[in-house]
């Protein structure tokens, strides 16, 4: 029986994990433009790993804060099928992005308590998707990838009118759980398939989508 568990492999940088990503059955990769991030990449990378991306494989940019211009030209350079917002974006920022590059956006949102949740909701009328990852540390470089969960309880029996994904601290081991509690149908991962700051393991994701995979078949 096929899962209906969608993963995504963020922060993607290089030809043999990206193929091992798409083998293993990701519905997402992930390609990160943000300095700070030892998964960042240039535009012309992404754009040569992006051409080989098979069709029905949704190829995402997270972005961090970027100027909607800039977007768009990153948009005309590499070719993308959605973007990630996953920085302090306004839901009028995500109305501009997606008229400015006739993509669809997801936006992330950092979850750390209950009263988090609330800030959900005025993306729904403007994103596509919704990112539910766990909210960074107080002065964290990163907004995202930091290996960090947040208590998926607050998830439990909660319904919302666009598709959303789960994030972070997600691993192999712990991914089917955190699909039975939240309910969730799509999950993404990043540092959890690492084996240091950036650098993909081909075993950690081929674990993590079967892991994902499998969850609902248990």
């Amino acid at each position: 029986m096929m899962s209906d568990i969608r993963v995504k492999i963020c922060g993607l940088s290089d030809a043999a994990t990206l193929f091992a990503a798409v083998d293993a059955g990701a519905a997402y990769v992930g390609f990160v433009f943000f300095p700070k991030s030892p998964r960042c990449v240039t535009p012309e990378l992404a754009a040569e790993l992006a051409a080989q991306v098979p069709p029905g494989v949704c190829k995402v940019a997270l972005t961090v804060n970027m100027d909607p211009a800039e977007l768009e030209g990153l948009a005309a350079r590499v070719p993308l099928d959605m973007l990630q917002l996953h920085g302090s974006e306004s839901p009028e920022q995500v109305v501009e992005v997606r008229a400015r590059t006739g993509l669809p956006v997801m936006k992330a949102v950092g979850v750390a308590e209950a009263a988090d949740l609330a800030r959900l909701e005025s993306y729904w009328p403007v994103a596509d998707q919704i990112l539910v990852d766990a909210k960074p540390p107080k002065g964290a470089d990163l907004p995202g990838g930091n290996g960090l969960a947040f208590d998926w309880q607050l998830l439990v029996k909660r319904r919302w009118p666009v598709p959303w994904m789960l994030a972070g601290g997600l691993t192999a081991d712990n991914v089917a759980e955190a699909i039975r509690l939240t309910g969730a149908k799509q999950v993404d991962v990043s540092s959890g398939v690492e084996g240091a700051p950036g650098v993909k393991s081909i075993d950690r994701i081929r674990a993590f989508i079967a892991s994902a995979q499998g969850a609902v078949a248990r």
